[in-house]
């Protein structure tokens, strides 16, 4: 890696981010064509295609791991001018993007980026993902950092462990009244679901562990993609749903939810992954994070 040339590193990064030649040439301050020889450069110094010329530009395997060197160099590059008194040069705050899912951007994590110090300013760049699938952008080189349930480490990542996020399973009264009357494993294989995605698969898999079987949660299933909508639909009586016990607990307590298995919640894990990189923006940023995380979530 010592021996790409660094012009051109930051050029590919640039068209990643930009997601054009045009939109990078524009940030760089050169041409569309100079963005192009660089990058074609690059791959003929690689020996590999790193780009694909979509719209928006998307890196390819071997461009990803490129990118993830461009974002290291960026950041150490900010460091050391951080560290000489050189961060006031009108290039603007240093970036610092992260993978974090809705949950926890609904419930702890924003309270705990309020505590992340701004001497020298620090522009957080937030990027929701499912926690089973943060760290597919950490792999891309998207994000520096990422809330993950995943404790296996990306490659040249680190893990930390922050604790366990509690879900419960809930219904409105009148919906658990009318469809979960019955034996709660075969009510809610029957019952309408709220899921968060296509890709959420907590409700099915909770099903799953009632029954001992392979089938999960009923056809009727509605997509909510916010963690404040699904809360709300399943209040409203859209169907049931596992809700963080930060939103559930309030609701039980009012008499607007009820708990359909107060003895089976369920606990999801939640770890930190960064990159093995000596930044001091990185480390203390991941440093405010496992501190709120402690307060906020249960032990591990």
């Amino acid at each position: 890696m010592e021996e790409l040339p660094p012009e051109q590193v930051r050029t590919l990064l640039a068209v990643v981010d930009e997601g054009t030649f045009e939109a990078a040439a524009a940030v760089l301050h050169v041409t569309p064509s100079a963005v192009s020889q660089r990058v074609k450069a690059l791959e003929q110094r690689t020996g590999r295609v790193l780009l694909l010329r979509t719209k928006p530009a998307r890196p390819t395997e071997s461009g990803q791991v490129v990118v993830r060197y461009a974002r290291q160099l960026a950041r150490l590059a900010r460091d050391a001018g951080t560290e000489l008194g050189l961060h006031g040069d009108g290039r603007g705050p240093a970036r610092l993007p992260i993978a974090v899912n809705a949950d926890s951007l609904a419930t702890w994590f924003l309270p705990a980026l309020a505590r992340i110090p701004q001497d020298p300013p620090l522009a957080l760049e937030l990027h929701r993902e499912d926690e089973s699938h943060t760290t597919a952008l950490l792999r891309e080189g998207q994000v520096m950092a990422a809330v993950t349930s995943t404790p296996d480490p990306v490659a040249g990542c680190s893990v930390r462990r922050l604790g366990l996020v509690r879900y419960l399973p809930a219904a409105q009264p009148a919906f658990a009244a009318r469809y979960c009357a019955g034996p709660l494993a075969e009510a809610l294989r029957e019952a309408p679901v709220i899921v968060f995605d296509r890709r959420d698969d907590l409700q099915d898999a909770y099903v799953r562990s009632l029954t001992g079987s392979g089938h999960g949660a009923g056809a009727l299933r509605h997509h909510i993609p916010t963690s404040e909508g699904f809360r709300d639909a399943v209040t409203a009586g859209l169907g049931w749903g596992l809700v963080p016990e930060t939103h559930a607990a309030p609701l039980i307590a009012a008499g607007r939810l009820v708990a359909l298995a107060p003895d089976r919640p369920v606990d999801v894990p939640l770890f930190w992954q960064q990159w093995k990189l000596d930044s001091p923006a990185l480390s203390t940023v991941a440093a405010v994070i496992a501190a709120a995380a402690a307060e906020a979530l249960l032990p591990a």
